[in-house]
């Protein structure tokens, strides 16, 4: 009998407790006054009034509409640009753009021009100083060698008092001889007197003389009808020399043997 009243005694505040915190935590609206009517219809009594209480196809709410897949765009195309729909602004040229952009058309037209003549020029002047250069190593290469103890001074005297010589000689004679003449003593000096120049002056003619095959060709024809001629000339000289000698001994030798007959 004590347990149960000392039960009681713990147990009222336990209840008590549970029913304001059931009170104050429960989702129910309180009213300041009673409502007009039931929130909550109860059981009907008979079949009839089922279809009041069951809930229709009109009362239930509609089912959610399955999201429409999105088509799957492919890696490449992360980042897509926003299309604007703003219409193109026409900008209207002033009298000052139009100013610059023909400024700016003279002046290309001017440095393309001036860079063409600059080219030209300057292929011009290396032309010029290629074609120095040769001539002038080319004159450097007719010099005698040191080594063969040839001067020019004294040479080039010689070889233009030979050519005075031989227009001096056919001034009377006909065009032909007169400028024969003077050239073939000339060159003759020359050659006796500048043996290697002359060389020299052969080879860089002979050089420039295979660029025309015909004009070689030429040359190698005077140039053998040349030699073969001073060689039946050195023959014949030499005949005569042995002639001359064999006369002269056969005179030598009649005038001993009259001397000693004459003894």
């Amino acid at each position: 009998m004590a347990a149960r009243l000392l039960f009681q005694r713990r147990a009222a505040p336990l209840t008590a407790a549970v029913l304001v915190g059931s009170i104050a935590f429960s989702p129910s609206l309180a009213h300041a006054e009673a409502p007009n009517g039931r929130q909550f219809p109860r059981k009907p009594i008979y079949d009839d009034d089922l279809d009041d209480f069951l809930p229709t196809s009109k009362t239930l709410p509609a089912p959610p509409k399955p999201a429409a897949a999105e088509p799957t765009t492919p890696s490449t195309s992360l980042i897509t640009l926003p299309t604007t729909s703003e219409p193109a602004v026409i900008k209207k040229e002033t009298p000052t753009d139009l100013l610059a952009q023909r400024i700016r058309s003279a002046r290309l037209y001017l440095y393309h021009h001036s860079c063409i003549l600059e080219d030209a020029v300057n292929s011009s002047l290396s032309r010029a100083f290629d074609l120095e250069q040769s001539f002038t190593s080319t004159i450097s290469g007719l010099a005698p060698d040191r080594a063969s103890g040839e001067k020019l001074m004294p040479g080039a005297i010689y070889v233009l008092v030979a050519g005075m010589a031989g227009s001096i000689v056919a001034r009377n004679r006909n065009v032909l001889l007169r400028t024969a003449t003077p050239l073939a003593l000339g060159i003759t000096a020359a050659w006796t007197v500048l043996p290697v120049t002359m060389t020299n002056v052969s080879e860089l003619l002979w050089y420039y003389e295979k660029k025309v095959p015909a004009v070689a060709e030429a040359h190698l024809q005077v140039r053998e009808g040349v030699e073969k001629g001073v060689y039946m000339a050195k023959v014949h000289a030499e005949l005569a020399q042995r002639k001359i000698e064999e006369g002269v001994r056969e005179v030598r030798e009649g005038l001993e043997g009259w001397v000693r007959k004459g003894k």
